[in-house]
């Protein structure tokens, strides 16, 4: 066996190859970190994650000027409008004297720019092409999350349109009242005494890093078309933020260095610095999503492949739990149930528990409500549903019509035996039906909160 292959079979007796509900804690948490990191680099090497930073480096080249315009009509109408140049340059840094060039370029555009004047039309276009940035973001997220159901289209844009229009309010004004601080005659009078000189340096160097870590945690937990727990996104955020803040050092010093690509590509390689520069942005990004995935689904983890395969036991278990769940909140009166928070329920990621969902949808067993998020109730009455239908519409859930059990060919002798265990398991179970299972036991009640 080769070098290689043997590291690998290595590596997964180490990570998968024992139990570990049998090993001490301090070593469950380093094979779970382990894993973690194992399932972000194959994350990466699998090519999907660099794929979409591209696809989004692309979508933002064509989208940043409409976005900024956007953007600085919001800020003028508050007054801190003069904050977006500071924040455009603090961006670009790395990116030395051209980034200056580049920001003032990009406002000059913003400010040539007069959406007023621009009619319905232009307004709608405006509009659109920031909401196909937003929109491309959210699919990227989705992927990462294993979500396959986007936002509905009016949610998208009511969605979208307030974080754009609130999102830099908030952060800009954040930027200046710290600026302000510290620039403040008593900070000031502070920082000429010591050990308070250095306490507030320190500050002032951390600042950026909380403010960076600030917005990602806010984007990890709004852009996914799921429910993001606040401790998932902060711990994407802070490697994520850490390793964005930091990279731009790194960055720059390398732009700095490349004296030989500018004087090959000349005047386009501001060009191609600058698209190095959104792609690694963008993969932060994603790889910080990824992470903050792993962090609140580690059953993901359980297997090394990126997506679960799960067994038609599971598949049948998911399904009579969800149809349980979803009928005893029913007949009890508490809030229906969302996706989200029946994945978090039954304990797996939504890319596990979606297909039952879908299956018991299609069969007629429960369906969506108008509700944000979409909830999900009987479709009819669950006393005129059996089991054994549950059952039989999650076996045919994944058939393909061309593929299908009557397309492949009669034997008797194998007919007879699948014949006769539908006959069993009819039988023992009895005509028993969904709303038996459903108040088999009494729990207490979920709040609405805690259902959604």
């Amino acid at each position: 066996m080769k070098f290689p292959a043997r590291l690998n079979l290595r590596a997964h007796d180490i990570l998968w190859g024992e139990d570990l509900a049998t090993v001490s804690v301090w070593r469950r948490r380093l094979v779970c970190l382990l894993r973690t990191l194992y399932a972000v680099g194959r994350d990466l090497a699998d090519g999907q994650l660099t794929l979409r930073a591209m696809s989004l480096v692309y979508t933002t080249l064509l989208s940043l000027v409409p976005l900024l315009a956007l953007s600085f009509s919001v800020l003028k109408a508050f007054g801190v409008q003069n904050q977006t140049r500071p924040a455009l340059l603090a961006f670009l840094a790395p990116l030395g004297a051209k980034g200056v060039e580049i920001t003032d370029e990009v406002i000059r555009f913003v400010n040539n720019i007069k959406v007023g004047v621009l009619g319905a039309l232009g307004l709608a276009l405006l509009i659109y092409t920031v909401t196909a940035l937003m929109q491309k973001i959210e699919h990227a997220f989705n992927y990462v999350w294993r979500v396959k159901r986007p936002r509905p289209l009016a949610q998208r844009f009511s969605q979208y349109l307030s974080v754009l229009m609130i999102g830099p309010v908030l952060v800009f004004s954040a930027m200046g009242i710290t600026a302000a601080l510290f620039g403040s005659q008593t900070v000031q009078s502070l920082i000429a005494i010591e050990p308070l000189g250095l306490l507030v340096e320190f500050v002032a160097r951390l600042l950026p890093y909380l403010f960076v870590i600030a917005a990602f945690t806010f984007v990890y937990m709004l852009m996914p078309n799921t429910r993001v727990r606040f401790g998932s996104a902060l711990v994407g955020a802070v490697f994520a933020g850490t390793l964005w803040q930091s990279l731009g050092w790194g960055f720059a010093a390398f732009v700095v260095g490349s004296t030989k690509y500018t004087a090959i590509y000349a005047g386009f390689a501001i060009v191609i610095f600058s698209m190095i520069w959104l792609y690694l942005n963008w993969l932060i990004v994603l790889v910080g999503a990824s992470l903050a995935f792993y962090y609140q689904y580690p059953a993901q983890l359980v297997t090394p492949g990126r997506e679960l395969r799960l067994s038609n036991r599971v598949k049948e278990k998911i399904a009579l739990l969800a149809a349980t769940f979803i009928g005893r909140n029913f007949y009890t009166n508490a809030p229906a149930w969302s996706l989200a928070a029946l994945a978090g329920r039954i304990g797996v990621p939504l890319g596990s528990i979606d297909p039952a969902i879908d299956a018991l949808i299609r069969a007629g067993i429960v369906t969506e409500t108008a509700d944000e998020p979409t909830c999900y109730i009987p479709a009819r009455a669950f006393e005129m549903i059996t089991v054994k239908e549950l059952l039989d519409a999650v076996r045919v859930a994944e058939e393909a019509p061309s593929l299908a059990a009557e397309t492949l060919p009669r034997e008797p002798a194998v007919e007879a035996v699948l014949a006769r265990l539908d006959e069993a398991v009819d039988k023992s179970l009895g005509g028993r039906t969904l709303r038996d299972l459903a108040l088999s036991s009494v729990e207490p009640l979920e709040t609405r909160a805690a259902a959604h």
